[in-house]
């Protein structure tokens, strides 16, 4: 038995993990947001100096904010975590016999015959610290050794909003003097964002890379035509 199951072992894809969702999300909102910024600014007709500079602000503002928002969920999301862990560490001190019939008793509604259900349970709960993690998957659903990190949420976010900011302003940092260039590498960038989301997703690279193409795209002409207008009936 051990052997072929030694044999059988596969591995999967981490996806309990802090930092994918806000790698992902970041530099798909850091190339979208900042992209849109600067086709709303462009729209309203300004020079290439304030065209920058509104880049370089929308880049730090939303690295930052993402960064933060993203530590803050995080860190709340693993306070409450550990607040429930707490509870029910303090009922499997108080009330042991009841958490063992309860733990014993998911395992019959899941089709376990009620002596080995609790003789399964029994055993499972036989140390403090193994009776906690037992108790926190089945009736939780987490792994108290597996919680997401704050700073690794804040870290990925941040760096990959500030990756995904820098894609449509590089073409005016070098030196261009309207939007087409930054429009080629953003759409560039979304197509690919797309598709390296397919990696992990049960979506075609190419549907998934097209959906966000059509997403960015859409809200980068919207504000690209409202600066238009605000341009026009400030000036």
């Amino acid at each position: 038995m051990a052997a072929t199951a030694e044999a059988y072992a596969h591995s999967h894809r981490d996806v309990n993990g802090g930092w994918l969702r806000p790698a992902v999300f970041g530099a798909m909102d850091g190339l979208v947001s900042n992209f849109a910024l600067m086709a709303g600014v462009v729209g309203g007709n300004v020079g290439h100096q304030a065209i920058v500079l509104t880049g370089l602000a929308g880049l730090a503002a939303g690295a930052f904010s993402m960064a933060a928002g993203e530590y803050t969920s995080v860190a709340s999301q693993r306070e409450l975590v550990q607040a429930e862990l707490e509870i029910e560490r303090l009922e499997l001190r108080r009330n042991p016999n009841e958490e063992l019939a309860e733990l014993a008793q998911l395992y019959v509604e899941r089709g376990v015959e009620p002596q080995l259900a609790f003789a399964v349970a029994q055993q499972l709960t036989a140390d403090p610290e193994r009776a906690l993690e037992v108790h926190a998957r089945e009736e939780l659903g987490i792994d108290p050794d597996d919680l997401p990190s704050p700073l690794v949420a804040a870290g990925s976010s941040f760096a990959a909003f500030a990756l995904g900011a820098m894609l449509p302003l590089l073409p005016y940092l070098l030196g261009a003097s309207n939007l087409l260039p930054a429009l080629g590498l953003a759409m560039v960038g979304l197509f690919a964002c797309g598709a390296v989301v397919s990696k992990v997703t049960a979506r075609s690279w190419w549907f998934s890379g097209l959906r966000q193409l059509a997403l960015g795209g859409a809200a980068a002409g919207v504000t690209y035509l409202l600066g238009s207008l605000i341009g026009a009936h400030v000036g």
